[in-house]
């Protein structure tokens, strides 16, 4: 696997970010340009632990990162949201997973049902890590973002999964379907995403990865210009 590159394309080998007791991979799979993420527990004690954010699609190619990054078995794999292009693979995942999670309202809509729901403040322990889930809906009604938080003494950002929440430059779609919005996405993503961390690295559903600190300043654009 090659040194981390936040912007990945389809057919590329995944690539790593090394962090504080935590190792990630991003994968970018299909025409739809998906990212999917692998979060490994490096603690020495407890090393070894690992969870998949969305099994968008391409399970061989999610499986041989999984192989590459000697995860033989996942603790969890996370659905973001329901919609189709997030959770294509997820049948042939949860196979090798011990327990598959989403959002308590998307989580019926998923082709596998989900063994846990999440709600907003709940947590996902695997090893010595800890992810938190924050319900931060308006693209769909169970949408959910995952944070995780160095070590004291790290010199790391808190990092953030955002399925497609929050993006570089915006906020996600909010004019596919009637159950979409943007008023609701906006004040959810600035309440519960901004509004709870001061800075932190932002690795979304699709595309490039940003920081809260690069897109907080656009808060009131987005707002005016309504997407």
């Amino acid at each position: 696997m090659s040194a981390y590159l936040s912007d990945v394309k389809p057919g590329d080998a995944p690539t790593r970010l090394d962090l504080p007791g935590l190792t990630m991979w991003k994968l970018s799979v299909s025409d739809m340009h998906n990212n999917v993420y692998l979060l490994r527990d490096a603690t020495p004690e407890t090393g070894g632990a690992a969870v998949l954010i969305d099994a968008a699609a391409d399970a061989g190619a999610i499986t041989a990162m999984l192989d590459e990054a000697c995860v033989d078995r996942l603790d969890a794999v996370v659905t973001t949201h329901k919609h189709w292009d997030h959770h294509r693979a997820l049948p042939e995942l949860a196979e090798r997973a011990d327990a598959t999670l989403a959002g308590v309202e998307d989580g019926p809509h998923l082709p596998v049902a989900p063994t846990r729901t999440l709600s907003d403040g709940d947590t996902i322990q695997f090893g010595a890590q800890t992810l938190v889930a924050h319900h931060v809906p308006g693209h769909t009604p169970g949408s959910v973002v995952l944070s995780w938080t160095p070590p004291a003494g790290s010199d790391a950002l808190p990092q953030l999964w955002t399925g497609d929440t929050l993006f570089p430059g915006g906020v996600g779609a909010t004019t596919h379907s009637d159950e979409q919005s943007f008023d609701e996405l906006f004040t959810m993503v600035r309440d519960r995403i901004f509004g709870r961390y001061d800075d932190a690295d932002v690795h979304p559903g699709h595309g490039d990865d940003t920081r809260l600190s690069v897109e907080r300043p656009h808060l009131d654009e987005w707002r005016e210009r309504g997407w």
